[in-house]
């Protein structure tokens, strides 16, 4: 039986490059392991910091040694110009055919893009994946955007009758172009949604660029910063909830796991307590009543379709205990795939095994395709 090659993306331009090697790290042993290895061969990508699309070769010493590769533009060997490689902003080359590397775009038989954050999982590498016309795991173009986008994601979720926080979109024109209209923006921000509240660039993730304010010269500063990462901006009203998450898994007819629960002492979920061993606590499933749970897995399920979403997602809840409301947060398509990763661990709670989740993942890749 012929295998089916699957060409791992990894790497990124993004905050999240580091992030991304791991999860790239974690698939590549599931698709080495048990009946797996037996069905799939693995060709690697990986995508360096500058945007250098790197060959076969280099893409598994990243994977061997799970670090970002440094390598001068100089002394990078890439493939020669045989006529069919495409030429790619920022990028000298992506290679489709050569005979210095093993691992090639035309030979890949269904892509797994595995790329968190800006220039990953925005819809950018979905579109060149959906041009190439190959089956690829996870959302499209749209899906992948509005996952990405926080207000274009709140919209979603406004127009499905999904609770959430009170928010406001700010653009950065407001904050830094004219200086009457920031103080009456910051007006407006206080009568709206108070403090404390969080400011958050609409287009990162793992918390990059987000501050919890408490005071107007915080908000300001805040606003400022948040302005340096985005054009589009956003901010929400805090609420003392307890942080409790779900997995989805599926095309038209998705899957809810069982629900999770992140525990952490500092301010917010932030970069440092996300990616920093022992500053949260994961809890699955979470101790919450059921009817909690339920309603939780099929507000999952909403959200997911609200967004166009397919292939997989991790959806984030605020529960507030003293009056029992659910509010929604936000939704991730791309999320975190490491074994110690709360969406590969919902489903695991859930009784789909690590190598058995990218099976699937991979399935649903061909079937959304076909």
């Amino acid at each position: 039986m012929n295998k089916l090659r699957v060409g791992l993306l990894f790497g990124g331009r993004s905050g999240e490059h580091e992030v991304s090697i791991s999860s790239a790290r974690a698939i590549a042993q599931a698709l080495l392991s048990g009946s797996n290895q037996q069905k799939y061969e693995l060709l690697p990508f990986y995508i360096q910091k500058d945007g250098r699309w790197l060959p076969g070769d280099i893409a598994q010493q990243v994977l061997a040694s799970g670090t970002p590769l440094q390598l001068d533009e100089s002394n990078t060997q890439l493939p020669s110009d045989n006529s069919t490689s495409l030429p790619i902003p920022t990028s000298p080359y992506l290679p489709v055919s050569s005979a210095s590397s093993q691992s090639q775009v035309a030979d890949v038989d269904v892509w797994f893009p595995i790329l968190h954050g800006p220039n990953g999982e925005d819809g950018t590498v979905q579109g060149l994946l959906q041009l190439m016309q190959v089956p690829y795991v996870g959302s499209g173009v749209l899906g992948s955007a509005m996952g990405m986008d926080k207000i274009a994601m709140k919209m979603a979720f406004a127009q499905a009758g999904l609770p959430q926080v009170k928010y406001m979109a700010v653009n950065r024109a407001q904050v830094w172009s004219n200086p009457c209209v920031f103080p009456k923006l910051c007006d407006q921000i206080e009568a709206t949604l108070g403090y404390p509240c969080f400011v958050k660039p609409a287009n990162l993730g793992s918390s990059v660029g987000i501050t919890k304010v408490r005071s107007r010269s915080e908000l300001e500063t805040a606003l400022d910063n948040a302005a340096s990462y985005d054009r589009r901006l956003i901010v929400e009203a805090g609420v003392v909830a307890r942080e409790l998450e779900c997995a989805v898994l599926g095309n038209d007819n998705p899957k809810a796991s069982v629900v999770g629960e992140i525990t952490f002492e500092s301010d917010f979920y932030d970069y440092e307590t996300k990616y920093t061993a022992g500053r949260a606590a994961l809890s699955i499933p979470a101790s919450v009543p059921e009817s909690v749970a339920a309603a939780i897995q099929e507000m999952s399920l909403q959200a997911f379709a609200a967004v166009d979403a397919a292939g997989l997602a991790r959806v984030d809840f605020f529960y507030v205990e003293a009056t029992g409301e659910i509010l929604i947060n936000e939704i991730n398509t791309l999320p975190g795939f490491t074994a110690t990763s709360m969406y590969p661990q919902m489903w695991e709670k859930s009784g789909v095994p690590f190598t058995e989740l990218v099976d699937r993942l991979i399935q649903l890749a061909l079937e959304r395709h076909r």
